[in-house]
């Protein structure tokens, strides 16, 4: 028998124990082992009582904390009590980070909010689901401002810029994955020479919580992220073969070109993240295509996105693969053929905490389709 002694240390010098079966659940439990077989390793005891050790307790932020946000330095004295979510993925971080008593308001939802996260929402003021004025931001006395895209705080936004900002003494952080140059495309959305990541994404996770003091739940969330990820970087296609993917957004009308995500966005990482690869391959986030030059790239499927902001007609799914059955040429491509059409969430086409849920949804109608193990 392994005889094991437990004694309480300082909490910071010690790392969570979570205890499962029949021992209690105490998830701030703090204690070290000491064994008197000491050829045994710390593991080996945690397997012999059914232990796992949790992440470590998160330095807990120290202010001013300065940090450098997309070519601007950002100071904060202290963690933010009045926040605004600028763009859904930024409001959704917040909430899932447990802010919902340090929002004051959001702006500019493509997309409903997450079910697991509407009864901490409900708890938050929406401005706009639109882009919001400025004048509508400061009227809510906030003391930062989190904004999701360029088009939002950036150079050209109609809404504000982040000197606007900077003049009235709010800071402004912009999310890391949409810090993109437009040096080589002339929209707001700019273009990407990599692909894309969770990494940026786990980047602004684990800022937003140090602005905030709350580390270990950003910690926390950043883990279970991981942990989905890999899950789904284990989808492979039944019969072997690297399927290609159209990530269709939108169209003003079936007539106009269709707004598609670009090689190296979200919508690239979902298909490299299922074992595939995106048919586009312009390097803008987000280009425009004719469907004379979708019918050229011959995907092997089509994802269509589901949008509740309802600015155009094919905003909605159902619209689309309408469309896609209809059009004389469109419904001649082997992917609508096959019927490998499936639906995501239109805001996973971004690069934002959505992105795994689209990537999650879209394996799950590829495996009942058969496509997928």
């Amino acid at each position: 028998m392994i005889a094991i002694i437990l004694f309480f240390r300082r909490p910071a010098d010690i790392p969570r124990l979570q205890f499962f079966g029949s021992l209690p659940i105490q998830q701030n439990w703090k204690f070290s082992v000491s064994v008197l077989k000491p050829f045994l390793t710390i593991s080996s005891i945690m397997a012999v009582l059914g232990l796992s050790v949790a992440p470590a307790l998160a330095t807990p932020t120290q202010y001013p904390l300065t940090l450098e946000n997309c070519g601007a330095t950002v100071v904060f004295p202290k963690a933010p009590e009045r926040a605004v979510g600028l763009g859904q993925n930024s409001a959704e971080i917040m909430l899932m980070l447990g802010l919902e008593d340090k929002m004051v308001g959001t702006a500019f939802w493509p997309s409903k909010v997450l079910p697991e996260l509407a009864q901490a929402n409900a708890k938050v003021k929406l401005l706009t689901v639109e882009f919001p004025t400025f004048e509508s931001i400061l009227a809510q006395n906030p003391d930062f401002v989190a904004a999701a895209l360029p088009t939002l705080i950036g150079p050209t936004s109609k809404v504000a810029k982040r000197e606007d900002f900077e003049k009235v003494g709010v800071p402004t952080y912009l999310s890391p994955s949409t810090c993109l140059s437009t040096d080589k495309v002339k929209n707001e959305y700019g273009s990407r020479d990599q692909l894309w990541n969770m990494d940026l994404l786990y980047k602004e996770i684990d800022e937003l919580s140090q602005i905030f003091d709350v580390a270990d739940r950003g910690q926390a969330l950043i883990a279970d992220f991981k942990k989905r990820e890999a899950a789904l970087r284990s989808s492979v296609s039944k019969d072997g073969k690297t399927f290609s993917y159209v990530f269709w957004f939108s169209s003003q009308s079936p007539s106009a070109d269709a707004y598609l995500g670009g090689k190296n966005a979200a919508s690239g990482f979902i298909a490299d993240l299922l074992g595939g690869k995106n048919a586009i391959t312009a390097e803008a986030e987000w280009p425009t295509l004719g469907w004379e030059g979708v019918i050229a790239a011959n995907p092997d499927v089509i994802v269509v996105a589901s949008l509740d902001r309802n600015r155009w007609e094919l905003d909605k799914p159902e619209a689309k693969i309408k469309f896609l059955n209809t059009d004389p040429a469109v419904s001649q491509m082997p992917a609508v053929k096959n019927k490998a059409i499936v639906v995501m969430d239109g805001q996973a086409m971004n690069p934002t905490v959505r992105t795994l849920y689209g990537a999650e949804q879209v394996a799950e109608q590829l495996k009942a389709l058969g496509l997928l193990k």
